[in-house]
């Protein structure tokens, strides 16, 4: 089945785009906006809407398959590509890709998306959010002209075998740190809350005092109102690489201060995602594997979560082959085409790395469903609730596409056997 048509419509994404080195840099909040001038290429201000294209591709039976481009909520930072404006690439859709996709064979999902993703125009590649919506859009086609799941097409394309449980879902809090860890104990979380630690006076402390303290009560709270006897969620929480800056990146001091947080984690296993930001890669992986070394010859539980510098596919297989942290977070717009993210997870669990397929919370509804299908197929570690920072939105999008596809893939497996 072929495509015959493709639309695009600019959209809003669940959250919004935010100048990090702004940020980091102390711009101050009024209300929900923060004050003081952007300081990334690109922005207009140092919070600003955030925003997606559709992409519509219309088959020859008159099916509509639906992929989102977008990009995560700090564009711009980390080595990323740059703010990503739908006034902009609309156009470059309808001239240049337009002509490209009608005519192609919906049913071949990876060479399309690979073809896609390897396209350059003018000498570059495709924004990443441009080739991470179009490869959506390929999957949903793909899927739809075979009528099976998207996740039942990556399961295809790789060979691989059906997995029947659910995937741990990781819970992000945005700025709500103490409300919205209530919603998620009581939903049943399974890795909560990230917390937003993204300002070091306000919620690290200028010694980790106020992370701590933090980590505690989450302790107490999961006490208080879990769902079930047995509900011990794990702990994630991103720092934004301010560890390194009140400890000035020295990983024997950032080593004992994370120790120093088993105390309050309990039973619970405790992540810290991006605890340095060294500005490049190279320098991320060392300062990152000198920090798991040391963790390790002080017998600490606390595991390390690589972010920051860990982009594309090659970046998560330079941090995996390096060994330099526990887990590598595989943030799915910033690897272009969705079949990098799939590629992505398999690689880490080939080569024994934790595999958190995250995002963003400034994709959007669309976005998440087709990454809850990656997720499933490849049986990452976890995945990221999204979009939004509210909790809710996200987490019942992607816990509800989760139930829905598992129940699916059962059904497929017992008709099988029955056959």
């Amino acid at each position: 089945m072929r495509i015959r048509d493709a639309l695009f419509t600019a959209g809003k994404t669940g959250f919004f785009f935010d100048d990090q080195a702004a940020i980091k840099a102390g711009a101050s909040q009024d209300g929900f906006v923060y004050l003081g001038e952007p300081r990334t290429e690109g922005f207009h201000a140092v919070r600003q809407a955030g925003e997606s294209i559709s992409v519509m591709l219309i088959l020859e039976n008159g099916q509509t398959a639906l992929g989102d481009c977008a990009a995560v909520q700090y564009s711009g930072a980390g080595g990323r590509d740059p703010l990503f404006l739908a006034a902009h690439y609309i156009p470059i859709l309808e001239e240049k890709l337009k002509p490209l996709l009608i005519g192609r064979q919906a049913e071949e999902f990876l060479a399309n998306a690979r073809y896609f993703d390897q396209l350059e125009l003018d000498g570059r590649r495709l924004h990443t959010a441009v080739r991470y919506g179009l490869s959506q859009a390929l999957l949903d086609a793909a899927a739809k002209a075979s009528g099976v799941s998207m996740a039942r097409v990556v399961l295809g394309a790789y060979g691989l075998e059906a997995g029947f449980d659910r995937i741990p879902i990781f819970a992000q809090t945005g700025d709500e740190r103490y409300a919205n860890a209530d919603k998620m104990i009581i939903k049943g979380a399974e890795v909560i809350p990230h917390g937003l630690i993204n300002n070091i006076d306000d919620k690290l402390g200028r010694e980790g005092e106020k992370l701590a303290a933090y980590i505690e009560w989450l302790k107490n709270r999961v006490a208080k109102l879990k769902p079930s006897p047995d509900y011990l969620p794990m702990l994630h929480i991103d720092v934004y690489g301010n560890l390194g800056r009140i400890f000035e990146n020295d990983p024997v001091a950032i080593a004992r201060y994370l120790k120093s947080l088993e105390p309050a984690a309990g039973e619970h296993e405790l992540y810290i995602e991006g605890p340095v930001d060294m500005g490049e890669r190279r320098g991320q992986i060392e300062a990152l594997g000198a920090i798991r070394r040391e963790l390790k010859a002080i017998g600490s539980r606390v595991k390390i979560v690589a972010d920051e510098w860990c982009n594309t596919i090659e970046d998560i297989k330079a941090f995996t082959d390096a060994e330099c942290c526990h887990m590598v977070q595989i943030k799915t717009p910033d690897l272009g085409s969705i079949h990098n993210v799939a590629e992505s997870v398999l690689y880490c669990k080939e080569h024994g790395m934790e595999a958190y397929q995250g995002g963003t919370c400034n994709e959007t509804d669309v976005s998440s469903r087709a990454c809850v299908n990656v997720a499933l197929a490849v049986r990452a570690e976890r995945i990221l609730a999204k979009p939004g920072m509210g909790f809710d939105e996200g987490y019942q999008i992607v816990n509800n596409e989760m139930e829905r596809v598992l129940a699916l893939l059962r059904l497929e497996e017992k008709e099988n056997k029955q056959q």
